[in-house]
Order: C-alpha cells, then sequence, then structure tokens
C-alpha cells in the first residue's frame, strides 16, 4: 500500500472513534434529561439525515477539491456540532449537524482510495478500512460509555480550567468536551493527506444542475447488473447495522438490565466480529467472487431473530461475535464491486454519494419506523424479529434477483464480471 492510504486509515480512524463515542454521549444526554425513548432511537436517522439531503451535492462536491481538504472541512462541521450540543441546541439536531459533516466525509474518504490505488488493491484496502473504522467502532462506543460513567465523569467534571468557566455541569457533557479534541485529531491527519494528481472537476455555478446528474448516476448505478446488486445488498446491510446499533443499547436494557455503559461494550462486541469478518474478506475474496456471499446476508438475518432467545451476557458475547463476523465478510467484496462499478461508470466521488444516498435512506426509513413503533409501545424484541426478517428476506430476494440477471442478461454478467477479473490481475 501507498503511504498515503495509511495517513488516510489514521484520519478515519480518529474521526469514526469520535463519531461512535458521540452516539453514546448523546444517547446518555437524552436520557439523563428525561427525553422520552423515541428521541434516543431517533438520533441514527437524524445522523442520517443530511447524507439523504445533501447526497447529490456532495459527490460533486468531493469530486471538486482534494479529497484530504474535504475531509478535513468534514470534520471541522463536526466540532461545530459538538459545540451547538454542548451549549444548548436541542441533540437530535445538533447531532444532524455532526450528520452533515459525515455526509461530506464519506464520498471523500472512499473516494480517495480508488485514486490513489490500482483495482488489484481495492478489496484489500476496503477490508484494511472497513476494518480500522470498525475497530474505531469498538473503541468509540467503549470510549463513549467509559467517558459517561461515574468513575471517569466525575473526574472529568472536577477538573477547573484555571480562569475559565464553562457550562459542562453533566456527565455527557464532559465526554462530548473530550471528543472535540478527538475530532480535531481526525482533521490533522486530514492535512497530511496527499494529493493524488487526478484531475479535479469544477462544481457547477448552477447547484440544481447536479440533481438531473445526479439522478443519472443513480439510475446508471441500478441499472448495472452487477452494480444494482451490490448497491442493493450494501443499502440493506447499512440500513440494518446502522439501526442495529442502537437496537442492541435497547436489548441490552430490555433483556440484561444494561446502563449505557454496559450496554456499549456489547455494540463493541458486534464491531469485533465484523472487524474479524472484514479482515478475512480481504485476504479471501477477490473482486469477481463477490456476488458468492449473499447467502450469507440471509444468514445474518435468521441470526438477528435469535437474538430474542438470549438473556445471558456469555451466550451472548460468542453469538453477537459472530453475527458481526457475517456482516463484516458480507459486506467488504460487495463494497469493492460497487466501487469498482461506480468509478468506471461515473468517477469515484459521485458513485459514493449514489451509494450513501440509498444507505442513508435506508437508515433513515428503517430508523424513522423504529422511532415511531418505539413511540406506539414496540419492544425492542419485537424490533430485532421485524430487523431480523427485513434481512433475510430482502437478501433473499436479492439473490434471486441476481440469479435471474444470470439467467436472462448471461452476456452482460460475465462481460463486467471479466471486467473485474482483468482490473483485479492488472489494475
Amino acid at each position: 500500500m501507498k503511504r498515503g492510504f495509511y495517513t488516510i486509515m489514521s484520519a478515519q480512524f480518529f474521526s469514526s472513534l469520535a463519531d461512535n463515542a458521540l452516539f453514546v454521549g448523546a444517547v446518555q444526554l437524552l436520557r439523563s434529561s428525561g427525553a422520552p425513548e423515541w428521541q434516543q432511537a431517533a438520533l441514527v436517522p437524524m445522523f442520517a439525515l443530511f447524507y439523504v439531503v445533501l447526497a447529490p451535492f456532495v459527490g460533486a462536491f468531493a469530486d471538486a477539491l482534494p479529497k484530504g481538504k474535504v475531509m478535513f472541512i468534514s470534520n471541522t462541521i463536526k466540532v461545530v456540532g459538538c459545540l451547538l450540543m454542548l451549549f444548548g441546541t436541542h441533540p437530535l439536531m445538533a447531532y444532524a449537524i455532526v450528520g452533515l459533516g459525515a455526509a461530506a466525509y464519506s464520498p471523500a474518504k472512499y473516494g480517495i482510495l480508488t485514486e490513489l490505488l490500482p483495482a488489484s488493491q481495492l478489496v484489500k484496502a476496503n477490508g484494511w478500512i472497513e476494518g480500522l473504522t470498525i475497530a474505531s467502532i469498538i473503541l468509540g462506543v467503549l470510549l463513549g460509555g467509559q467517558l459517561v460513567s461515574p468513575m471517569i465523569s466525575s473526574a472529568l467534571l472536577s477538573f477547573d480550567f484555571p480562569f475559565i468557566t464553562t457550562s459542562i455541569d453533566t456527565a455527557p457533557e464532559a465526554a462530548i468536551g473530550i471528543l472535540i479534541f478527538v475530532y480535531l485529531a481526525a482533521a490533522w491527519f486530514n492535512t497530511r493527506i496527499p494529493e493524488t494528481g487526478v484531475s479535479m472537476r469544477p462544481m457547477p455555478k448552477n447547484l440544481l444542475s447536479l440533481l438531473p446528474d445526479f439522478w443519472t448516476c443513480n439510475t446508471k448505478l441500478w441499472n448495472d447488473k452487477l452494480g444494482q446488486i451490490s448497491l442493493s445488498t450494501t443499502t440493506l446491510f447499512w440500513g440494518v447495522s446502522g439501526n442495529l446499533r442502537y437496537i442492541v443499547l435497547a436489548w441490552a436494557a430490555a433483556a440484561l438490565g444494561y446502563s449505557v455503559t454496559q450496554a456499549s461494550a456489547l455494540v463493541g462486541v458486534v464491531a469485533i466480529g465484523t472487524a474479524v469478518g472484514a479482515v478475512a474478506a480481504s485476504l479471501r475474496m477477490r473482486l469477481e467472487h463477490a456476488v458468492n456471499v449473499m447467502p450469507l446476508g440471509i444468514g445474518m438475518g435468521l441470526l438477528v431473530i435469535l437474538l430474542n432467545f438470549i438473556d445471558n451476557v456469555w451466550v451472548a458475547a460468542p453469538f453477537l461475535i459472530l453475527l458481526g463476523g457475517l456482516g463484516g465478510f458480507l459486506v467488504v467484496p460487495m463494497n469493492a464491486l460497487l466501487q469498482h462499478r461506480g468509478h468506471n461508470l461515473m468517477g469515484a466521488g459521485r458513485s459514493i454519494a449514489v451509494q450513501n444516498f440509498n444507505e442513508q435512506a435506508c437508515i433513515l426509513g428503517l430508523g424513522g419506523m423504529y422511532a415511531l413503533s418505539t413511540s406506539m409501545g414496540l419492544s425492542a424484541f419485537g424490533a430485532i424479529s421485524a430487523f431480523g426478517i427485513v434481512v433475510a428476506g430482502f437478501m433473499w430476494v436479492i439473490k434471486r434477483w441476481h440469479e435471474r440477471n444470470v439467467r436472462d442478461h448471461a452476456d452482460e454478467v460475465n462481460h463486467l464480471l471479466d471486467v473485474a477479473r482483468n482490473d483485479n490481475l492488472h489494475g
């Protein structure tokens, strides 16, 4: 791997670490203020909001500037969201601003991989960057859980800056204050990312002209016989896993009686399995064989349902590792295939923006349904059953869709697989 790749990984690690720790802090901030549970569940779709609303624009923005600069600007927006949360803005609104920064960050983070590395290294690069992202999720939720714990938070709140008086008076506020410095560390690494030499595509003067361009890019990926399968698979995976992060917290409280600090460790356990699966996929899978992992998605959905029958943490921990492992092995090759097709069809930044739009729209839709259901009395157990059925059922549909493509459009599918195979060998 080129040296710049490791700088990207470092920047991604700290930014993702803060994102996930902030989620735990925001949940605790709402709980400590007596907010209803539906508001806690709504954190997930609020984070996804700007991914969906700004999808036509952030891809073009990522292609118009050096991607390291785009990532720096995005981390600055996240810091603004943290400051808003600290100084009185409703946590849901402030967390949406953090989501705005993340929405701008993602096309640059993934798009730079296709600019910096050859196609032959895409699966490996995705495996490592996803594995590192998952590691940051593990450490992030653990960090967030520890920062809001009584022992750590009391130590933070007892510290006084000389001649400076702040309005930070609670454990979650102290945690958010610390996380601002983690985002600043990520921003510093962003300034060290090298330029790739790829020509920039200027933003048009009329931003509304991006709407038909985005629609065209979206249509291209959905019409591509491999792009549509990888896009639908990653959309479903991230739609469910994005909401599963909160559902595990709710399940741990209902089934095990865990606090936010204790439950955050179980979210990290899922991420451990995902990291193992992601690295295993990067070592074993080839780009042209990505479609072979779809049955794992069906198995993942069925395992989610079985979570309802577990009430012992010593059974839950290995079970959640297995669940995460299937997801990691599923998403890495599919993500690489999607990036490959998107880069060939429309350019890195735009293709990642299309991917984010679909995935985050799924998170937004499923998260909105979960928050609404929670406000109407649905238990965590009912939500887990519904999510498991959705994953298994839709993955079966996607698998049948690909089988029909192979049967009815054999020449086109085989040609696209040959392109992937040749790029993997000679890229």
